[in-house]
C-alpha cells in the first residue's frame, strides 16, 4: 500500500510537471501519455485510499484517509471528462494536491474511531457528500482559472494563459455545468442527511449543517443571478470560490480542528 501511495504520487507530480511545461511552451501534452500516466497514478492512488480506509475494527473515515479518498474522486472524475471538456490545465493544480494527499493519508496516523458498519441511507449520505465535495472542488480550480483568463484578457495580454486555454466563454460554459452538477450532489447530501440522520442540528453536526445550508444557498444565487443577471467571469469566479471555502469548513474544520490540532477522537 506505501509502495502504491508513492508511485501514485510520483506519477501525479510528473504529469503536472509535464502538463505544466507544455503551458509555459506553448505546445499541447500528447493525449494518450497524459491519460495513460494519470490513469495508472489513479488506479494505484484507488488502491491506497482502499486499504487507509479500512482497518480491523471498521472503516477509517479519519481527515486525512477522507480527504485521499475526494483527491481521488476528483481526478478519475476530471480525467474521464477530458474525452468531452478540454480540462487538461486543471491537472496542474489538481494533481500536486492529489500527490500529497494519497501521501500523507498512508503515512499520518489515524486518530478517530473507526466504524464498524455503516446503514445504507447513511452510506448514500456520505456518498453523496463526498461527491459533492469533490465535484465543487473541481469547480473552485476551474473558476480560478477563469479568473487569471479573463485578467489577462482585460489587461491586454496575449501570451500564457490566453494562447493556451479554450476561449473564455467556453471556460465559463464548464464552470457552470460543473457547478450544477455540484449543487445537484450538495442538495441530494442535504437532503438525505436530513432524512436518514437523527438530528442533523445535534450539537456535533449544527455547523456542518449551517455551513452546507449557507454553501447552498451562495451556488443557488449565483446560478440564479446568471440566468437571470448575466453574471459571468469574476464575479462567477468570486461566488463560486466563496462557495467552495463555506463547504470546505462545513466538511473539513471540525475534522482538521479535533483530530489533527487537538489530537481527539
Amino acid at each position: 500500500m506505501v509502495l502504491a501511495s508513492i508511485v501514485s504520487s510520483l506519477l501525479y507530480l510528473l504529469v503536472a510537471f509535464l502538463q505544466y511545461r507544455s503551458i509555459r511552451a506553448n505546445t499541447t501534452l500528447a493525449r494518450p501519455t497524459l491519460i495513460t500516466l494519470a490513469a495508472v497514478a489513479i488506479a494505484l492512488h484507488g488502491l491506497s485510499a482502499w486499504y487507509v480506509l479500512q482497518s480491523p475494527e471498521g472503516i477509517n473515515l479519519g481527515f486525512f484517509k477522507i480527504s485521499s479518498l475526494i483527491f481521488w474522486i476528483i481526478n478519475m472524475a476530471t480525467v474521464i471528462s477530458l474525452r468531452w471538456r478540454p480540462l487538461e490545465n486543471l491537472l496542474v493544480i489538481l494533481f500536486p494536491l492529489a500527490s500529497l494527499s494519497v501521501l500523507v493519508s498512508a503515512l499520518a496516523p489515524g486518530n478517530n474511531s473507526p466504524m464498524e458498519s455503516i446503514a445504507p441511507g447513511l452510506l448514500f449520505h456520505i456518498g453523496s457528500s463526498v461527491l459533492a465535495y469533490a465535484v465543487l472542488t473541481i469547480a473552485a480550480c476551474q473558476a480560478a482559472v477563469v479568473s487569471a483568463q479573463d485578467y489577462q484578457l482585460h489587461h491586454r495580454h496575449t501570451i500564457g494563459l490566453v494562447q493556451i486555454l479554450p476561449p473564455l466563454e467556453l471556460m465559463e460554459t464548464m464552470l457552470f455545468e460543473i457547478i450544477w452538477v455540484g449543487l445537484i450532489l450538495l442538495t441530494l447530501s442535504i437532503a438525505s442527511g436530513m432524512v436518514f440522520l437523527e438530528d442533523m442540528f445535534a450539537q456535533h453536526l449544527v455547523h456542518k449543517t449551517v455551513l452546507s445550508i449557507c454553501a447552498w444557498w451562495v451556488f443557488s444565487i449565483l446560478l440564479w443571478g446568471h440566468h437571470q443577471l448575466g453574471w459571468r467571469s469574476q464575479t462567477a469566479a468570486r461566488f463560486t470560490l466563496a462557495g467552495f471555502v463555506v463547504l470546505m469548513l462545513a466538511y473539513f474544520g471540525s475534522k482538521l480542528v479535533l483530530e489533527v490540532i487537538l489530537q481527539r477522537v
